[in-house]
């Protein structure tokens, strides 16, 4: 893995450049100011004016919205669960909206580890299992591969991990 050069100055979006190998590990929790909106199956599932994003390295952020900013109507319970070191145990829901569900789609920490206690009850959203996701009216790309759930906007440079031969960096 080589690891790209961070350009210097404001990338197409207007925001800083960010390289994933300059993320903290453990990860970090940062509010942001930004928009977040979720489409799927031609409904908007998430409308949000600001979320939190975790910062790790090695991925590009993954973004929490409160569940006040969510259609929960589109939001099915998922009997998935998983672990991270750093948060705690996950449950996943799944979007449902009109003919097109998602399963497993979105995620939430309900009891978080108190780093990131912030963000309980937050939903983030994998990228890779919806219509469209954007960040402050920007659509972002998916992370590579299906087990991180990263948004990759203008400003974050990699390379990421996820894609496949990733999974040992």
């Amino acid at each position: 893995m080589k690891r790209e050069p961070t350009p210097e100055g404001d990338a197409p979006n207007g925001k800083r450049y960010e390289s994933v190998w300059d993320f903290p590990r453990p990860p970090a929790l940062e509010r942001v100011p930004w928009s977040v909106r979720v489409q799927h199956g031609g409904l908007d599932i998430v409308d949000a004016p600001w979320a939190y994003r975790v910062l790790e390295t090695s991925q590009p952020p993954a973004y929490y919205v409160s569940p006040e900013f969510i259609d929960q109507q589109l939001i099915e319970s998922s009997p998935k669960g998983s672990f991270c070191e750093w948060k705690g145990m996950a449950s996943y829901g799944s979007v449902i909206a009109g003919d097109l569900p998602a399963a497993d789609a979105c995620w939430t920490y309900r009891e978080p580890t108190p780093g990131f206690a912030p963000i309980a009850g937050f939903w983030a959203f994998y990228a890779q299992a919806l219509d469209a996701c954007f960040v402050d009216e920007e659509q972002v790309h998916p992370n590579p591969g299906s087990f991180y759930g990263g948004w990759m906007t203008a400003q974050v440079t990699g390379p990421v991990k996820g894609a496949p031969g990733t999974l040992h960096w």
